[in-house]
């Protein structure tokens, strides 16, 4: 099973601005510290509430998540890259870098109370506006002009998610 790595941002009910979004990361490549070069593809999708999201995906890179601490340090370094590069992307409502982040929130779920649900993702970039329906948190500062995030922490490697070997010592220590 696939465990794709990408920047997934929701654009709104209009198709034109998912395709325009799409087309500001289609193609777009970066020279990574370890020598590898990563190039980016971009598709549109709708969602469940006819709303219209681009999902960007950077190659070169692991399509099973993150199985080792060079595949986080890998994906953290091109979750900044794409965040740098969203700073300047046309128009869109919100966005997230990660792994499977398609659809991470409909656009109705992200205007529930944050009590009944936690929609303050680590690396979760706003519009203004949208920002302003939730009741402005204070965990959000300035990204680009119009938009707002809580800062990206970066992609994590855990041992205990990435190693069958590792997965079944703990259920043995727990069967005790």
């Amino acid at each position: 099973m696939a465990w794709i790595f990408s920047l997934s941002a929701e654009c709104g009910s209009n198709q034109d601005d998912a395709e325009s979004f799409a087309k500001h990361f289609h193609e777009v490549s970066w020279q990574l510290s370890n020598g590898v070069e990563s190039k980016c593809s971009a598709e549109t999708f709708e969602d469940s509430e006819d709303n219209w999201w681009t999902r960007v995906c950077p190659g070169s890179i692991s399509q099973v998540g993150i199985q080792t601490p060079e595949d986080a340090y890998q994906m953290t370094e091109l979750g900044i890259y794409l965040y740098k590069y969203l700073q300047s992307a046309p128009r869109f409502r919100y966005a997230l870098v990660g792994v499977e982040v398609d659809e991470f929130r409909t656009y109705s779920e992200l205007l529930t109370p944050p009590h009944e649900l936690n929609v303050y993702s680590p690396g979760l970039v706003l519009a203004e506006t949208l920002w302003q329906l939730i009741g402005c948190p204070m965990s959000f500062r300035f990204f680009a002009s119009g938009y707002v995030w809580k800062p990206y922490e970066g992609e994590v490697y855990k041992p205990l998610i990435a190693s069958s070997n590792l997965k079944d010592k703990l259920k043995e220590l727990l069967a005790v």
